[in-house]
């Protein structure tokens, strides 16, 4: 297969249509969201292979906690699986974990595996993976402008430049592209400050359906947008 010549560095992607994977099959959301973990996978492999440096996955937003509580404890239990099951090959595979969002509602134990998993892989440089998980891009504005205030800076000194810096993805370049998988059309309050000037990419193939051949077409239809960022097209 030939790589396309244009590829995002940062992809951002919206795990979207694991329960109505689930349900076309006959079974419970909770598989869904098992095969959902399962197809990350099969992601993180081929962005190593496109050359994508930096994957953000939107896994649990600040709204998923009016879920049904089952639900939510699973979804919990998953991350708390990943972590145990999948660190060490992520660790030997270079892939550097973050976590965007807050902690809060996280048990003690699963807070401190979180932790530790980042500590662990600080100084990898294969992959960045950021986990969105209990994060919403308003809570993320909202924790950004206390900060802020708190740290005393002078209203004259907050720029662009300042926010950014602030936010959970501080020191990370902005997404290139943001792709939902599920067929919906909507940020879902994902990286709203980020992604500004990204471009959109929305798929109705189902999160864990969603293999290389699909995030091609992704990275196709990147590499065939001419990003303006609010300029003119150049003669």
């Amino acid at each position: 297969m030939n790589l396309p010549e244009k590829v995002p560095y940062h992809l951002a992607v919206i795990m979207d249509g694991n329960g109505r994977w689930a349900k076309a099959r006959g079974l419970p959301r909770q598989a869904g969201h098992r095969a959902g973990v399962e197809n990350l996978r099969r992601v993180l492999r081929a962005c190593g292979e496109f050359g994508i440096k930096i994957l953000t996955i939107y896994a649990f937003s600040t709204e998923n906690w009016g879920r049904p509580a089952a639900e939510v404890r699973g979804l919990l239990n998953i991350l708390e699986m990943v972590i145990d099951r999948e660190l060490k090959q992520l660790n030997d595979n270079g892939v550097q974990l973050r976590h965007i969002g807050e902690l809060d509602g996280l048990s003690d134990m699963l807070q401190r595996k979180v932790c530790d998993a980042i500590e662990l892989t600080r100084n990898n440089d294969q992959l960045i993976l950021n986990v969105a998980f209990n994060y919403g891009g308003r809570q993320e504005l909202v924790q950004a402008i206390r900060r802020i205030i708190a740290d005393g800076v002078p209203p004259d000194d907050i720029d662009e430049t300042l926010i950014d810096y602030y936010l959970y993805t501080g020191g990370l370049p902005d997404p290139d592209l943001v792709v939902r998988t599920g067929g919906e059309m909507r940020l879902s309050n994902f990286l709203l400050w980020q992604a500004s000037y990204a471009e959109y990419y929305s798929t109705p193939t189902y999160w864990p359906d969603f293999d290389k051949d699909e995030m091609l077409k992704a990275i196709e239809y990147f590499g065939r947008r001419e990003r303006r960022f609010g300029l003119v097209p150049q003669p």
